[in-house]
């Protein structure tokens, strides 16, 4: 399937790369086909975007939550996860949505509210975890910079 995007110009996108939502994202409950896209060059260990099928003009940056929090390990009630199938570990990924402001300083990521997908049945949901622990805006910027300092 081919399909124009904002930020991406013309995509191609296999039909078996289709992650579907059944009950949609959060503030998008009709967007419900998304592919999880990557820069080739960064690799999969940096930001990614979830681009509407349906809706070619929408796409969230997401990334890996490890990155950035470590210690990251959400409780979640295994009913949540019914519309998606059962999970294994490793057929599991968790995301969470970037937000870049015009200060790129005040970069965070929605610890509270992440995307749960099923590798192996191509589905997905978001949840909203009723910790406290994790914050809605969790400041992303210096760590980012202190791992690129690693390097």
């Amino acid at each position: 399937m081919i399909i124009v995007t904002k930020n991406f110009d013309e995509i191609e996108i296999d039909d078996d790369k289709i992650i579907q939502f059944p009950a949609g994202i959060i503030g998008f409950p009709n967007l419900t086909d998304f592919a999880l896209i990557h820069d080739d060059e960064k690799g999969t260990g940096s930001v990614h975007w979830l681009q509407s099928i349906q809706e070619p003009a929408f796409a969230m940056p997401v990334m890996d939550p490890l990155i950035v929090c470590q210690e990251y390990n959400p409780v979640i009630d295994d009913e949540v996860f019914a519309p998606i199938g059962s999970l294994v570990d490793n057929e599991m990924l968790i995301l969470v949505t970037l937000t870049v402001p015009r200060k790129i300083e005040e970069m965070s990521v929605n610890l509270r509210a992440p995307i749960i997908i099923n590798a192996t049945a191509k589905k997905a949901c978001q949840v909203i975890l009723e910790d406290n622990r994790y914050a809605i805006k969790f400041p992303i910027y210096d760590i980012l910079n202190q791992g690129k300092e690693g390097e």
